[in-house]
């Protein structure tokens, strides 16, 4: 597998050829191949991945249009930053269908059952329950965890963060209330100070300044109480379906 620096050179540069639809997705993702030709001798390389163009979101009630390829790009961001490697490589760039998002494809290990990680409260899950309470995702599913065959369990579909309104919605409530370990808020805290830096302004090209300004006051309330959130008893905590 290529390091995530060599995956983002190619899903910038490389040319994208649809193979098919995820006819699982709402959003019209679209199965496809990236291929950078190289000069000879060298031979080209390619990657499987996932094209989701803007033109293809399905409208939300509580999200702008034509945003959520933009909030997949800044999860990737923040992912990134925290080192925790939590959404594969993802890019913003042109495709056969327009602007849109395309994400390194994860090959999953088929013998690990994400809904017992999910149900053991798997302790490599606990990285993404604090990711999605910075970025307030409000669809974490079983099925957007994907295990691969190192061993590393990888987040996707976060198209639906990022919103202004505290609605986290996961399945991950495992460590509900329990206190934050040492280098759980060491990220936060290196978060915190990018937040003022390069993270905030990236994050400043892809999303709302007000959706910036509550992504920071998330990270500041969790180091101020450094523990898992709690549901809110007035708001689902559940996305629908969970799996």
């Amino acid at each position: 597998m290529l390091d995530d620096a060599a995956a983002i050179r190619l899903l910038r540069e490389g040319d994208i050829e649809i193979v098919g639809r995820l006819v699982e997705s709402t959003n019209n993702a679209l199965f496809c191949t990236v291929t950078r030709h190289c000069p000879d001798p060298e031979p080209d390389e390619a990657v499987a991945a996932v094209y989701k163009p803007t033109i293809g979101e399905r409208p939300l009630d509580d999200f702008p249009d034509g945003t959520l390829t933009r909030r997949e790009v800044a999860a990737y961001a923040v992912s990134e930053v925290s080192g925790w490697r939590i959404a594969p490589p993802t890019v913003l760039r042109d495709g056969p269908f327009g602007d849109g998002m395309l994400q390194l494809w994860i090959d999953v290990d088929d013998a690990i059952d994400p809904i017992a990680l999910v149900v053991d409260s798997d302790p490599r899950l606990r990285r993404i329950a604090v990711f999605d309470a910075v970025v307030n995702n409000t669809d974490r599913k079983a099925g957007h965890l994907l295990p691969d065959a190192t061993g590393h369990v990888w987040g996707v579909d976060h198209g639906v963060c990022f919103s202004a309104v505290p609605k986290l919605r996961t399945v991950l409530w495992g460590w509900r209330g329990q206190q934050l370990t040492d280098e759980e808020c060491e990220v936060l805290v290196g978060l915190r100070h990018e937040m003022d830096g390069e993270l905030g302004d990236r994050l400043r090209e892809l999303l709302h300044p007000v959706e910036v300004a509550v992504t920071v006051r998330r990270i500041d309330r969790l180091l101020d109480a450094p523990r898992f959130p709690q549901p809110d008893p007035r708001r689902p905590a559940l996305p629908w379906p969970p799996v």
